[in-house]
């Protein structure tokens, strides 16, 4: 890497629609910049990219680079200078499963407690199933347990009481 190229991270969001990374990408990398670390997502008929950039330009170039696309797909777009800091990676060793009825708070209340409890969420998913007249809220976490997995019990038993039914179990990492 040349000592000008900077790190940025590219956020689009908008309407989900065919095309979207071929477009943004073939932009970047005519351009000339190169990607690091990217999450793509659907969320909701909405479709959610946060990409790590290497760029030699400033922030106004790469809004330059990209925005034409953007607009084009009528993309929300926005980026922010960044340390890159690739390649560290917390290894998650908790995954904690949350159903309960859909209703406002549940998520709050959950990361709430665990957070108190030492949790360091590292990902964090969550749907709404079951039906309109009766939704079951769904969420899947994993975390790094920085105070220990029987902290993180203690704190599930608040939500348990409250008629979540959460569930926890270590992820098992081979290393070497």
């Amino acid at each position: 890497m040349t000592a000008k190229q900077k790190w940025y991270m590219l956020t689009l969001v908008g309407k989900d629609r065919p095309g979207i990374v071929a477009h943004v990408t073939s932009a970047l990398y005519e351009g000339g910049a190169n990607l690091g670390e990217t999450s793509m997502m659907r969320l909701g008929g909405n479709f959610s990219i946060m990409m790590m950039v290497r760029f030699g330009g400033n922030t106004h170039a790469l809004h330059d680079l990209v925005g034409g696309v953007a607009e084009s797909l009528d993309l929300h777009l926005h980026i922010d200078h960044i340390d890159a800091r690739l390649h560290d990676h917390r290894i998650p060793d908790v995954r904690i499963s949350v159903y309960g009825a859909d209703r406002a708070g549940i998520v709050a209340k959950v990361t709430g407690v665990l957070a108190e409890a030492g949790l360091d969420i590292l990902e964090l998913e969550s749907d709404v199933g079951g039906t309109n007249a009766e939704p079951i809220y769904i969420m899947s976490i994993e975390g790094y347990a920085a105070e220990g997995i029987p902290a993180l019990e203690s704190a599930l038993e608040i939500v348990r009481a409250e008629g979540i039914d959460a569930s926890l179990q270590p992820i098992e990492t081979l290393v070497g």
